[in-house]
């Protein structure tokens, strides 16, 4: 007899995190896991720049591929709020899906499940989706909306104009600029 866990709507389930690590040897070598075993990872090389660009495409297409769950637990409070100490939150809110990483050191990357309250207390986290609130109505469900414009690699957002909107409509939408001259209290 084969038994299938069905999730309840009201029920809590615990928040999904992905790891994605870069660990350097003393043979000046670098190896790169996931916290996924199933996850298919490059042999270990020399070539830091090429695994560190791996690792970012690979924590990319974890946070692709995971559907933001509105029933799930924040992450960050199973692990006992470890990652924000100083402050005293209780987690509440919507639950999002971030991006975990510091530019600086550069060795790993995390996508978590975590709560809209804990979320802005997180060090180097980006949202990268909210989930969907459930409805209760009858009504066909509206066309999602981003929660964040679109990033491009680097940490900068894409515009917020399309690509089709030419720069002369920008302009002209633009208030005239005034230039005041200061007088000072010199008489001409």
């Amino acid at each position: 007899m084969t038994t299938a866990y069905s999730e309840t709507p009201t029920e809590r389930v615990p928040g999904r995190a992905w790891t994605v690590r870069i660990t350097g040897h003393s043979d000046r070598s670098a190896t790169v896991s996931c916290s996924t075993p199933a996850c298919r990872m490059p042999a270990r090389s020399r070539d830091l720049a090429a695994l560190r660009a791996f690792a970012a495409r690979h924590a990319a297409a974890h946070a692709r591929a995971a559907t933001v769950r509105p029933h799930a637990g924040c992450h960050c409070g199973s692990q006992g709020c470890a990652a924000h100490p100083d402050t005293t939150a209780h987690c509440a809110g919507a639950v999002l899906l971030i991006l975990r990483h510091d530019a600086t050191v550069g060795r790993v990357w995390s996508v978590e499940e975590v709560c809209e309250t804990c979320a802005p207390l997180l060090a180097h986290a980006t949202v990268l989706a909210r989930a969907a609130t459930p409805r209760r109505s009858s009504a066909p469900p509206a066309a999602p909306v981003p929660a964040v414009r679109p990033s491009v690699p680097g940490g900068f957002s894409a515009p917020a104009t399309g690509p089709t909107e030419d720069r002369s409509a920008r302009r002209s939408r633009r208030a005239p600029q005034r230039t005041r001259r200061r007088r000072s209290g010199r008489t001409r």
